[in-house]
């Protein structure tokens, strides 16, 4: 994939972000920038790699790695392992990894694991039930709805920044 096909996948305020904004190494599928409130679809390709600043949205398949700061939506496919800031939300396949800080939510599937960065806790994630990680500092997590994770994707796109799972373009 180039860089101008990557841009079509890549949204800021409604728009493809401009080429100067961004890096994308075709050789390793990794994507970079220091951007926030970006809209990334890469529903269909797997095995890429992410780096990118706060409020971010993505939609990707699986084997992807996520290195992102805080307040990031996630829709992804399995074994994606993710390094975040706190407030993320997450709605994963199985086998994902996460290293967080606190209020994150997540809804996955088997064998995923919580590695906390802010009090050095490990949590072994439950398949289809969805928690939230306590406040910083806090070790812990609670059960919450399960229409939660849902209402997160609904507000962003009642937003505008997604629809129905896709990027406005």
């Amino acid at each position: 994939m180039t860089k101008q096909q990557v841009q079509q996948r890549v949204l800021q305020n409604g728009k493809p972000l401009d080429l100067d904004k961004f890096e994308w190494d075709e050789k390793t599928n990794t994507f970079s920038s220091e951007e926030d409130y970006l809209v990334i679809d890469f529903s269909d390709i797997s095995y890429c790699t992410f780096k990118t600043g706060s409020y971010c949205t993505f939609k990707t398949g699986s084997y992807c790695t996520f290195d992102t700061s805080s307040d990031c939506t996630f829709d992804t496919g399995f074994s994606c392992t993710f390094k975040t800031g706190s407030y993320c939300t997450f709605k994963t396949g199985p086998y994902c990894t996460f290293h967080t800080s606190s209020d994150c939510t997540f809804k996955t599937g088997e064998q995923c694991v919580v590695v906390r960065r802010d009090v050095y806790e490990v949590i072994e994630l439950e398949e289809n039930k969805e928690i939230r990680l306590n406040e910083y500092g806090k070790k812990g997590f609670t059960y919450i709805d399960d229409d939660e994770v849902e209402k997160a994707i609904k507000l962003l796109e009642e937003k505008g920044r997604i629809k129905k799972g896709k990027i406005i373009t």
